[in-house]
């Protein structure tokens, strides 16, 4: 799956605010390096820790799991036990679907937030949230640009994890 340019050198994407761009953009090129990076990566690697870090199936369950935490916040609303559960869950590599499953489970919480970003009026963007048990203060804009970048971070984790692995 060679990468075409960089999501952020093709345009706006239709019918995305302005200020949410960015975030829009990183998403997008996080799901595209996903599956460029994880192509072909043998499935018995998946929960591996090299040098007792995170796994390839940690970074792929957390993009979605953190996605869809944040997403939850920037709605105003309150985690769930299932989200709750999937947190816990996110390191274990038992009873857990293939690399390309949750890949796709990625790539649709990306295209979930997408059509969120649709649907927010721009004036909200600097309203104030409030994340984790904790009620830490941030706005809307915060909440979705740390989604964006989080999900660029771990994307670069699973790169050197991914290279690492496929090295051995």
């Amino acid at each position: 799956m060679p990468s075409k340019q960089e999501y952020w050198l093709s345009g706006p994407i239709p019918d995305v605010p302005a200020l949410l761009q960015p975030a829009a953009h990183a998403l997008l090129q996080s799901v595209r390096e996903v599956k460029q990076y994880a192509l072909d990566f043998p499935e018995d690697k998946l929960w591996e820790k090299p040098y007792d870090r995170a796994s390839v199936g940690f970074h792929l369950k957390h993009l979605t799991g953190v996605l869809d935490r944040l997403l939850t916040y920037a709605k105003e609303e309150s985690l769930m036990d299932e989200q709750f559960q999937y947190l816990k869950n996110e390191a274990n590599g038992e009873d857990v679907p293939s690399s390309q499953k949750l890949i796709l489970d990625f790539e649709h919480k990306v295209d979930e937030a997408l059509a969120y970003f649709k649907n927010i009026p721009e004036t909200t963007l600097t309203d104030e949230r409030f994340v984790g048990r904790k009620k830490l203060p941030t706005t809307v804009i915060g909440l979705l640009f740390h989604a964006a970048e989080h999900s660029q971070r771990h994307v670069g984790q699973l790169l050197v994890t991914v290279s690492v692995l496929k090295g051995q």
